[in-house]
């Protein structure tokens, strides 16, 4: 009989009690404590020896025996499979040939980081998790939400897309209805559909530069000519721009909020003149306005979609900013003729979104929960904003330069010229902190020596032992 101080629950941990039961029970059977044959504890004993609840060893045995690892034998109870599942994995080569490149053998191991400074995200620490897994929970088990997610819309759930209209309507004084509105997994993807539906080889494509490069990767991919505009402290250089138009080319790019990478706010008189602009001219223009929320001296500045632009700017928004970075979940605005040529090509890469993910996200919307959660990301991301710009200026400021930023998740900071980025992030990551070495904001190697530093998802500590780290690999630089 199994001895069952060989299995350890923790009531405290994430994992699911009978989730680290049935993995405890596989790996003694993996290990051969456990042989093929042998019984398994009655659910009642099982359950008092753990001092857990019988439905739990249940549920346990349920999991382990849809994965074929046990069966159920009539007056014997639960038995170890004779024929168990493991398979033995096989690589695809044995071996390279002699003589071939080891560097095509693959990355190295990961290397395990402490702390990391990400290019600007949320911190999924403070996201309302539990309520949202709860909601897609009660969403799985309803027959009539999963027979309708097999013929959902390719614009997105129904339900979340009227939510939404009416929460941008709101916010940033968008005049909309939900079939204005196509959901992607990310801003991102929002990004591909809209130049996949416009672009064809050889049209020219306005960027920011600096920029955000994978915005610019997008439209490379596509065939597009890049023509790259200067950002200055004021934004995008709209007079360059107004040159461009004698060209007739086909899209501009912009972040308006925030630019990506600098965080910079584009003025209020280049934003007036380069609606002027669209409006004479009539060229697409693709406002990405990942984080529109986050603004802590005033109010943000009203969108460009928000005023009249003849249907020319095809608005991307994220909610994944409002939450965390792994839940992926953006939007394009546009009129509803261009958003249902944009589902089609969504409809390619994207049979059909998560509607179990997307209703939960609604109910969330509908019962206030995002909008607290925003209110209160709000407060403690400008509280992290002012801590940390304290520190780089207390710890750092012999070494980099940086600018407050009026909103966002993140500070753009350059290294002194006499401080390679490049070099500053191997150090530190040989002392635990990963980094960008700059390359994904600057295709020219050290020309701006400069990166995002995201301050949303670090707490007091953890941004105190990031300084800590920097400048003791900038000491012994």
């Amino acid at each position: 009989m199994l001895d069952t101080m060989l299995l350890h629950i923790d009531k405290q941990s994430s994992q699911a009690v009978y989730v680290q039961l049935a993995n405890g029970l596989i790996n003694l059977i993996r290990s051969g404590v456990l042989k093929p044959g042998s019984r398994l504890p009655s659910i009642r004993l099982m359950a008092a020896e753990l001092h857990i609840h019988a439905r739990t060893v249940v549920a346990a045995y349920d999991e382990m025996a849809a994965q074929d690892w046990i069966y159920s034998k009539p007056r014997s109870g639960m038995v170890v499979a004779e024929n168990l599942p493991d398979l033995k994995p096989r690589t695809f080569r044995s071996s390279l040939p002699a003589g071939t490149d080891k560097s095509v053998r693959g990355p190295a191991p990961q290397q395990q980081f402490r702390y990391v400074i990400n290019d600007g995200f949320p911190d999924h620490r403070i996201a309302p998790v539990e309520q949202l897994i709860k909601l897609q929970r009660q969403a799985f088990y309803n027959d009539d939400v999963e027979r309708t997610s097999m013929y959902s819309d390719s614009r997105g759930s129904v339900r979340l897309r009227r939510t939404l209209a009416e929460h941008i309507s709101g916010s940033r004084g968008i005049a909309m209805t939900p079939d204005m509105l196509l959901l992607t997994r990310g801003a991102q993807m929002a990004i591909y559909v809209v130049a996949a539906t416009l672009i064809e080889p050889g049209d020219e494509v306005l960027v920011g530069d600096p920029g955000y490069r994978l915005a610019t990767a997008v439209f490379e991919q596509l065939g597009a000519k890049i023509t790259r505009i200067p950002v200055d402290d004021e934004g995008i250089d709209v007079d360059q721009i107004e040159k461009a138009c004698k060209r007739k080319f086909r899209l501009l790019y912009i972040v308006p909020h925030h630019h990506h990478p600098t965080t910079v706010t584009l003025s209020a008189a280049r934003r007036m003149k380069l609606l002027s602009l669209i409006r004479k001219h009539g060229f697409y223009t693709i406002e990405d306005d990942y984080d529109y929320e986050f603004h802590y001296t005033h109010r943000p500045i009203l969108p460009l979609a928000s005023a009249d632009h003849g249907g020319h700017v095809l608005y991307i928004g994220s909610v994944t900013k409002n939450l965390a970075a792994s839940m992926r979940l953006g939007y394009l605005i546009a009129g509803e003729e261009f958003v249902s040529r944009a589902a089609q090509v969504k409809k390619v890469i994207d049979l059909r979104g998560d509607l179990l993910f997307e209703d939960a996200l609604a109910a969330l919307f509908e019962a206030g929960v995002i909008q607290r959660h925003i209110r209160k990301s709000l407060k403690l991301y400008q509280q992290r904003r002012d801590l940390f710009c304290e520190l780089l200026e207390k710890e750092l400021g012999d070494y980099v330069h940086f600018r407050k930023p009026d909103g966002g998740m993140a500070v753009w900071v350059q290294f002194d010229s006499r401080f390679k980025l490049s070099a500053i992030a191997a150090k530190a990551g040989e002392q635990g902190l990963k980094m960008s070495d700059g390359t994904a904001y600057d295709p020219v190697a050290d020309r701006l020596n400069g990166l995002r530093m995201g301050f949303a998802s670090l707490n007091e500590r953890e941004m105190k032992k990031v300084m800590t780290i920097l400048r003791k690999v900038l000491e012994q630089y």
